[in-house]
Order: C-alpha cells, then structure tokens, then sequence
C-alpha cells in the first residue's frame, strides 16, 4: 500500500496518489484518502453529515459551529449536494447523479445507517432540506433504512439531531417521508437555571412538543441528549431530569458528563473563577443514580453514557463507530473512516474535512478539502478497537484482539495485554468470559483509566 504521511492543518504534505507517481490532488481532499483503498475493500455502510449553523454557541460546545450571519445556507446546501455525489461510489451501492449504479457491491441494501448533526441541523430552512433529502436518496441505496432492517435482520437508522425551538411539524414530515425513522433531541436539561448555565436558550417545555411532533410525523425513535455536573446542580436537579425525561416515553437516552473543554466559553468563565465545577463525590453519586434510575425505567446500558429500551434501541449509527467500522464523513469538520480490509488488525483510513465554512464553500465541487489523513497503522487501529469496544457492554472478543495484537506488536504485545487483562480481572475491573472481555459495573464510573492502562500498552 502506497505510503503517506498524516496530515495535519493545511495539507501541506505531498500525497502520492495509489498505484503511480504524480502531482497530488490541489487542494487535498477526501478523495485522496479514499483513493487508498484497495478495490476489493469493504463498501462502507454508514453516512455523517455536518451541518454547521447555529443561532447561538453554546458554552459547553467544541463541536464546529458557525453562527452564520451572512446566510450561506443555500451555498452550504449546494456544496454538500456535490459532495454526497463525489462520495457515493464509495458506499454500499451508491449511485451516480443520473441514478445509475456506481457504488461498490454491499451484498444488498446500500446504507444501515445515516447521522445528520451539528451544529443545529434543523436549523436549515425546510426547502433546503427538501433538496438534501432528494440527493441523498438520489445518490445512495436507502432500501435497508426504508425497510428497517438490513439483509441479516439488523435495525438501521437514520437519525438527525433535533434543537427544541427549532422542530416544527413540517420539517418532522418532511424528514419522516425521507425515511428518517430517529430524531435525537438536545435537551441538556429541563431546569431554567442549568440550561442558562450552559448557555442553552430553548424553553424546556418545547422538549416535549418536539418528541410530540416527531411521533405524530410518523419518526418512532426519539432520544434524549441529557448533561449532568453542572456547575450548581444537585443530586435531586439530576434526578427531576431523568425522570423527567423517562416520562416523555423516549426510546434512548443520553448522559453525559460535563467536560470543559479546552477551547470553550464554559472553560474560560471557569478559569477566570466564574463557575465552579461540582464535587467529585457528588458527579460519582449522580453517575451511580443514572444507572440506577434508568434500570428501573426498564433502560439498559449498553455504552458509558448510553441507555437504551431495548437492543433495536441502540443507536446504530454510534455502534458503528465504537465497532470501528466504516463510514463517509460529509459537511466541514466532518471526519470519514473506511476499512481497508475485513480484517480488523488492517486499520482503516480516516480524514477530517477542513473545519472552516469559508473555505469549504470556496473549495471546488467534488469531494471536500481535508486537514488530516491518516494512513492504515495496526498499532493505531489496536488502540482504537480496545478505546471504542470496552465503552460498550458487548466488549472486545479477546481472541480477535490478541490475534490483532500479534500482527501490530507481536509475542510480546500479546503477553502484555494478556498479562495485564489478568491483573484487571482479579482486581474486579474486567470480565473475561464468553471469550469477550467487558468492562464491570465497578469498572464503568472509571472506563477511561480502565481502557488507557490497557491501550498505553500498545
């Protein structure tokens, strides 16, 4: 495989394109990354697409946003169309614009499944929308979404994240004729004062509204995006917002943790002594309630911060990440990652798209500019299968992972990792059974130190 050097802001690193020599594509796009891949590669089966506009930033937010005082919605929409259409020949029986097969061979259905977030994608205007659900239906197979399932039974989804204030009836139809089947809705909390806090400005009363006028379109699946650990919340806040929630009758939930993330507002008003973090004690106490409270609502957890109904709950989408398969990534900041083999110890490519609206408008139709590519490393994708996989109560299969140890690292590797899998077993932190290793309960409030002791081995 031809090599190439990961790629950092600008692209500014040759890149020798697969299978002879010559001037790298100008500027850097997705394409080149994509072009690594062999022609018996796997068709990737999942989509990401990121629509950047927001009214506000909010405080928390470190995902790429833009408040777009110039309206480059239509330009936005118009580069995005051309760029799903560049990208279908890599997906599971994508088409070409004039509707013809192009895509690679997936065994039958095309895509399992599709994420539209942001940013606010519902802030799009809905004739907007109406030409990006035409053109995703146009360039890739929807037949598994549409159907529910995929040739092996597998649920698939399509799901767009949803701001309260921003759900009408309308845009609800409009989607849930699309084939979108899970609307995921930004809570972050029902309490006034918390929401101001995280510099959120829906009414929490429109939470409601909006899983109302998705189920009355028609869209079965809603889920619930939900923050604990705000600076002055308590242990009763939380909880009202849980079961506040549970009440709504929503299919998933999501709980995160409050991180400060670097380069956030919420960070610099708690460095300059603005707001303060909570307790540690109380953010464990309010972890351990989470999973106690959503249990008895009949919620399983089947990731860290994920809670589902019932398995075909799940989200699909985000399996596919933590399982470390394929998908194309659309929309700047957008990040891809296709398989090179169905051999796992291969790794796979990954690429980011530029993170700047401007220069994703002004770049040239087709696939969009990127700032990173990476080549497939084995170490690389070892590290990534042990962090993604044992987020998840499924786990890793310890047989695979040491296989794929030997192949990245060799004997040696393989008799760290077991060595240490032992050590986390007898200290009740691992579970090593069915020939899958899983994280314990006990295990779960402390998965990041859990997962860095194991992959810092690699």
């Amino acid at each position: 495989m031809t090599h190439v050097t990961v790629i950092t802001t600008e692209g500014q690193t040759p890149f020798p394109p697969r299978g002879g020599s010559g001037a790298p594509p100008s500027p850097l796009t997705a394409a080149a990354a994509l072009g690594l891949l062999p022609p018996d590669a796997p068709p990737v089966r999942s989509l990401y697409v990121h629509v950047p506009f927001c009214f506000h930033k909010c405080h928390y937010c470190d995902f790429y946003s833009v408040v777009d005082t110039q309206d480059r919605q239509e330009a936005f929409t118009d580069r995005l169309i051309g760029e799903l259409a560049a990208l279908a020949p890599y997906a599971a029986d994508g088409r070409s614009e004039s509707g013809g097969k192009k895509g690679r061979g997936g065994g039958g259905g095309g895509l399992r499944t599709i994420f539209v977030g942001g940013g606010t994608p519902t802030l799009l205007r809905p004739a907007l929308w109406e030409r990006l659900l035409a053109a995703i239906d146009r360039c890739f197979d929807l037949s598994a979404i549409r159907a529910g399932r995929d040739e092996a039974g597998e649920p698939t989804e399509w799901t767009v994240e949803c701001n309260p204030e921003t759900a009408t009836p309308e845009l609800m139809a409009l989607l849930a004729a699309a084939g979108v089947n899970r609307i995921s809705i930004g809570a972050q909390s029902f309490n006034p004062a918390h929401l101001r806090t995280l510099e959120r400005w829906h009414d929490p009363d429109n939470v409601e509204r909006a899983v109302a006028m998705a189920r009355d379109a028609g869209i079965p699946r809603q889920s619930i995006d939900l923050i604990f650990g705000i600076p002055g919340q308590t242990l009763d806040d939380w909880l009202a917002d849980l079961n506040r929630a549970v009440a709504l009758g929503v299919t998933h939930l999501s709980c995160y943790a409050l991180t400060y993330e670097p380069a956030t507002a919420l960070t610099a008003r708690m460095k300059a002594g603005k707001i303060h973090p909570i307790d540690e004690d109380l953010e464990a106490d309010m972890l351990l309630a989470t999973v106690e409270t959503l249990r008895a609502a009949g919620f399983e957890r089947y990731e860290v911060s994920n809670f589902a109904r019932t398995p075909d709950d799940r989200s699909r989408h985000n399996l596919a990440y933590w399982r470390q398969e394929g998908w194309l990534a659309a929309g700047p900041s957008a990040s891809g990652h296709a398989l090179v083999s169905v051999d796992p110890s291969r790794g796979g490519v990954r690429w980011k798209n530029v993170p700047r609206l401007g220069d994703y408008l002004e770049s040239p139709p087709g696939c969009a500019p990127v700032v990173e590519i990476e080549e497939p490393d084995p170490a690389r994708a070892l590290r990534e299968r042990l962090m993604m996989g044992l987020r998840t109560v499924e786990g890793v299969n310890a047989d695979s992972i040491l296989a794929h140890a030997a192949a990245a690292g060799g004997g040696s590797l393989v008799e760290r990792l077991s060595r240490l899998a032992r050590r986390l077993r007898d200290e009740g932190l691992l579970r090593d059974d069915a020939d899958h290793w899983r994280l314990t309960d006990r295990a779960f409030p402390i998965a990041d130190f859990v997962i860095g002791k194991l992959t810092e081995q690699v």
